[in-house]
């Protein structure tokens, strides 16, 4: 049963490929959330644009993150589904939202310092503003619980903020968002090129595990994954490379295998080759019915087309209740 006044939103961007980091960083709780709390999570496709993506690419972009979402595990009857260009009120909410925010807030965001450095050419005003609609996103549903990695959390700040504002000058309307992983320590997956990343959509696409990788590559990719020739002495520290390869062995091996492995390198009689190996092997293992599920999804527009209207509909419903009351708090009302 559905725990009522705990709303809980989220979203992903529809660029680039979702991989192990999305599911076990965000997609695997979703799923864990849909049968607790009312549910809207959203295909990010206007944030997407502040990159530009080229727009013969934007449709097929869409259906395969929700197909990859519902393949991970989350159910179209149980969660609401949709695209953010679907629900106008949500731009409207961010317009509102854009005069509560400072440009000085603004420019002192570390992702918007990061993307400045990372593309000095394309320094828009959605990207400065990139936190304002995520704010909107999530003060549309009046959402309390949002599930975030790290790298949100000043966004998620922002928007309580935002939504403080918003109170203290109009009048209550918004509750202040919280971050939320069911008290577990958030998963950060780590690249397989040893460099102490994470696993990226954008970076080093030969060290990120993809849901849509075939065997052979998910093979390839794991084989050539930094290790070394083994420690010399038992009961070793592990270096910080090797550390993270265990680490994706607990999320996708069994206890007794991670265990065994564990006690090799403890030891200072590990194979590396072995190990890698067997993880790759349990990564296939992971990644295939989820590949495959998503790709039959991908196939059947028409079903992904109404998943997305019932969720629209459903989506709009909630945010017009919204908008009326933030319209009549503003004064934005004469008839």
């Amino acid at each position: 049963m559905a725990i009522e006044n705990k709303i809980v939103v989220s979203g992903i961007r529809s660029t680039g490929k979702l991989h192990l980091g999305n599911y076990f960083g965000a997609m695997q709780n979703y799923v864990k959330m849909q049968d607790d709390y009312p549910c809207y999570f959203f295909v990010a496709d206007y944030h997407s644009l502040t990159t530009h993506p080229d727009p013969k690419d934007l449709r097929a972009s869409v259906y395969r993150v929700l197909s990859e979402n519902i393949a991970a595990g989350l159910d179209p009857e149980k969660v609401t589904l949709y695209a953010q260009s679907d629900i106008p009120e949500i731009p409207e909410l961010y317009l509102m939202l854009n005069m509560l925010a400072y440009k000085g807030e603004l420019e002192k965001v570390p992702t918007f310092k990061d993307k400045v450095r990372q593309n000095p050419n394309n320094v828009n005003a959605g990207l400065l503003t990139y936190p304002v609609l995520m704010a909107a996103d999530i003060l549309i549903h009046r959402a309390s619980l949002v599930p975030v990695g790290k790298d949100q959390e000043q966004h998620l700040e922002m928007a309580r903020n935002f939504a403080q504002r918003f109170n203290s000058r109009y009048g209550e309307l918004f509750p202040e968002p919280q971050p939320f992983n069911f008290g577990d320590a958030l998963v950060k997956v780590m690249s397989l090129d040893g460099s102490g990343g994470k696993m990226s959509k954008s970076e080093n696409e030969n060290a990120t595990i993809y849901l849509a990788d075939d065997d052979d590559s998910i093979r390839k990719k794991v084989m050539k994954a930094k290790t070394d020739s083994g420690p010399i002495e038992a009961n070793s520290l592990m270096p910080e490379y090797i550390a993270s390869l265990f680490s994706l062995m607990r999320l996708v091996s069994a206890p007794a295998t991670v265990a065994a492995f564990e006690e090799h390198f403890n030891q200072c009689t590990i194979r590396y080759g072995d190990m890698k190996k067997q993880l790759a092997e349990d990564m296939i293992e992971f990644v295939r019915p989820i590949r495959e599920k998503a790709k039959a999804l991908e196939l059947d527009a028409p079903l992904l087309q109404s998943i997305l209207k019932r969720g629209a509909e459903q989506a709009r419903a909630h945010a017009a209740f919204t908008i009326s009351e933030a319209r009549k708090l503003i004064g934005i009302n004469y008839y």
